[in-house]
């Protein structure tokens, strides 16, 4: 199944993907606010795309975080589970088996490509007791409840994260968890930002651009203080931040690896922001990333660090 994005405008537009039967109920109104069709554009276009061109690299690198935040704070088995970001679906696919057959999930993303990539596999899995919908969680309204929410790189890219997150607070049970992982600083993820810290000095980006940015960026959040922050304005307390550190396969090869960074991650939107000029340059960062990026090299691939603040929190 595809979709196609809403058309830009300044009111806000709808989108016509629903999730599995019985998501009308579930849901008051599918729509996306102005401030995110932007991110929608980029997420649903050639992100899409570069994360099925790198999905073994991306999956297998975000998973190993998110099974560590789901073995910190699991759902408990029958809760109501909303998956905020839910990408290609995988995280709600072992939600649904942490909650198991009394329990439900709804996965949400903006990306309407996602989300029909998520439902296919969700129904080649054989698993019924999750659905899906294309939505702005910035915009929306349930009329249903969760006991528990969760989202892995889901939070960072909201033009409004309170806004959002106050969404999800108020889906929640008085009381309901929330569980969410999110990059630490740029110093800690030499993943990305050792081809960032190359690159991005190299390359003009035009103020002006038909390229469509991924939102405010994977290290939105960041900061603790910062989320602290946004959580309290969104109605949630018991804040706690959990550190995690892990290796992050980006290539089996180098040259792998230097494609990698150069078409995801915040040097790669600097390359495609820049349009022509980026495309010229290209050759020329991939020599300086083959230096740079050398002695990440081990036998089972190229590896670098990265680190995560594992967030949870209650429904106040």
């Amino acid at each position: 199944m595809s979709a196609s994005l809403p058309a830009a405008s300044s009111a806000r537009s709808s989108s016509s993907l629903d999730g599995f039967a019985g998501s009308r109920k579930a849901l008051v109104v599918i729509e996306v606010l102005p401030e995110n069709e932007e991110s929608q554009r980029a997420w649903n276009g050639v992100l899409f795309d570069r994360f099925v061109q790198y999905r073994e690299l991306v999956i297998g690198g975000l998973a190993a975080h998110g099974e560590a935040a789901l073995h910190l704070s699991p759902p408990a088995p029958g809760d109501r589970v909303l998956d905020v970001g839910c990408g290609f679906g995988d995280t709600a696919l072992q939600l649904s088996k942490l909650v198991g057959e009394t329990g439900s999930v709804l996965g949400v993303d903006v990306a309407p490509r996602f989300v029909a990539a998520a439902r296919d596999e969700a129904n080649a899995a054989g698993a019924s007791n999750v659905r899906f919908a294309v939505m702005d969680v910035q915009a929306a309204e349930f009329a249903e409840s969760f006991d528990y929410a969760f989202s892995r790189f889901g939070t960072m890219f909201f033009a409004s994260p309170v806004a959002a997150l106050r969404n999800v607070r108020r889906a929640l049970q008085p009381g309901g968890r929330i569980c969410f992982v999110v990059w630490r600083q740029k110093a800690d993820n030499p993943w990305l930002h050792r081809a960032e810290r190359v690159v991005k000095p190299l390359v003009d980006v035009p103020e002006e651009t038909d390229e469509a940015r991924c939102g405010p960026g994977p290290f939105a959040m960041a900061n603790a203080d910062t989320v602290s922050e946004i959580l309290i304005g969104a109605g949630f307390d018991e804040i706690d931040f959990h550190r995690r550190d892990l290796p992050y396969k980006i290539g089996a090869t180098l040259e792998e690896a230097i494609e990698f960074n150069l078409d995801l991650g915040p040097a790669a939107e600097a390359v495609r922001l820049a349009g022509a000029e980026g495309a010229e340059l290209r050759p020329h960062l991939a020599e300086l990333l083959r230096t740079e990026l050398a002695d990440l090299q081990t036998p089972a691939g190229v590896y670098a660090g990265s680190s995560v603040w594992i967030v949870t929190a209650r429904a106040a």
